[in-house]
């Protein structure tokens, strides 16, 4: 590949968040480490073991006080999500200036930034309660709706099922789809040759995880005052990013109290979250209740779930394309998947996926959301964006953060992995 002197990679503006946003959300959700105290001594258990009784958990209420901190190196990406530079952060701005909700650049913020928060937990109600330095934001989940609030801009978003939606009818019949699914892969294995139990299922994800990671038990600790072990887990490879992940599990009920990354090399993690207060005790009701004020700017959205009648015929319908030997994608572009385990790395076309998603949603009469085929790519302003935000190499633009990497090729493809640029732009440079 060369280098070209009128910019950045051709890809359409709406495939660069996802391109970025989903391996951000990959790499965050691996979930600091634990305070080592000479007087915790918990009954020793093997990997394999300590992962089964934290899957065994059944803790289901909580209520605490978790902090993330994030060292991820990440520039400021305010200006490729359509924020004013500068605008993220610690607890940026979570609303537009007219007093919209935010989106995109609220949950970024949320997924890479460094904030204190409470979160309650009891059964279907959640509540997360994100503590900014003059106001708060939260998120309320309850059974049938949910509640975005920021109490600097007074704006509050409900999204809500539909007033004919029956839940109830949906749930079951999604129990009898994933019922009618397990008898027909019971049907099609070999005599004698039953679907494994949950601990069969443990023992082969050990497996296939011993193959690309050493798993290990770390030193008993505490967390949040509670005692606890350590699961220890470090890549067999040198190829990715990632140096190790340590995650505390409650030493009582098994309960995931805190969780780090840290990147090879590196003697500090570059993500972390932990409880720093936490009790297994059932929140109040009041918690979870939510009311706006006449304060408020409050904005509706329904979710668009199916009827049950709807939701059998797309059943219906996938399971026809798949015995016409169909790819119930269409034709839309596939990704190109690199390596494996932790230098795993994903390729694809984002002019050719932004083509086909324009055609797709234009078919169907929904225009929305999707830049036509027919638009030039980047207009001045995103070019200046994703300049701002990357710099150049042999043949494109790189992102590079502690845990990930990000390449938008001259030529329109866009590859991501916990890897080293080198090795995005070897792979690019070995497919055209």
């Amino acid at each position: 590949m060369s280098p070209r002197a009128d910019g950045p990679s051709r890809a359409r503006a709406r495939t660069v968040v996802p391109a970025i946003g989903v391996p951000v959300a990959i790499a965050v959700a691996i979930l600091v480490p634990m305070q080592a105290n000479a007087a915790v001594d918990l009954p020793d258990k093997t990997p394999d073991e300590l992962v089964a009784f934290a899957k065994a958990s059944e803790v289901d209420a909580l209520s605490g006080t978790i902090a993330q901190r994030s060292e991820l190196g990440l520039p400021d990406l305010g200006g490729l999500t359509g924020g004013a530079p500068g605008s993220g952060g610690d607890g940026g701005d979570a609303a537009d200036a007219d007093g919209t909700p935010a989106s995109v650049d609220d949950l970024i913020d949320l997924a890479t930034g460094s904030f204190d928060a409470k979160v309650y937990v009891d059964g279907e109600h959640a509540r997360l309660q994100v503590l900014d330095t003059l106001a708060e934001r939260n998120v309320y989940v309850n059974p049938g709706e949910a509640w975005f609030v920021d109490s600097e801009t007074r704006t509050a978003t409900r999204l809500a099922a539909p007033d004919e939606a029956d839940l109830a009818a949906l749930r079951e019949e999604l129990e009898r789809l994933a019922d009618d699914a397990a008898a027909e892969a019971e049907a099609g294995r070999p005599d004698g040759e039953q679907l494994p139990t949950p601990q069969q299922l443990l023992d082969r994800a050990l497996d296939r995880l011993d193959e690309t990671t050493e798993v290990s038990v770390g030193t008993d600790g505490r967390v949040a005052g509670r005692e606890a072990y350590e699961l220890v887990l470090r890549p067999d490879t040198d190829e990715t990013l990632v140096g190790e992940i340590r995650i505390a599990i409650d030493g009582e009920n098994g309960a995931a109290l805190a969780a780090s990354v840290t990147a090879r090399g590196a003697g500090e993690p570059a993500f972390s979250t932990a409880f720093t207060d936490v009790s297994f005790a059932a929140p109040g009701a009041s918690v979870f209740a939510f009311e706006p004020g006449d304060a408020f700017t409050v904005a509706e959205e329904e979710l668009p779930l199916p009827t049950v009648a709807e939701l059998d015929a797309w059943v219906a319908d996938a399971q026809a394309r798949a015995d016409e030997g169909a790819d119930a994608a269409g034709d839309a572009p596939h990704p190109v998947v690199h390596g494996e385990g932790w230098a795993t790395v994903v390729e694809f076309d984002a002019d050719a996926l932004a083509q086909s998603m324009a055609e797709r949603r234009g078919a169907t009469g929904d225009e929305a959301g999707v830049a036509p085929a027919t638009e030039p790519p980047f207009s001045e302003d995103e070019v200046g964006a994703l300049d701002a935000v990357t710099t150049p190499v042999d043949g494109g633009r790189a992102l590079a953060t502690s845990l990930l990497s990000v390449l938008f090729t001259d030529d329109g493809r866009v590859l991501a992995g916990s890897v080293p640029v080198d090795t995005l732009l070897a792979y690019a440079g070995s497919g055209r």
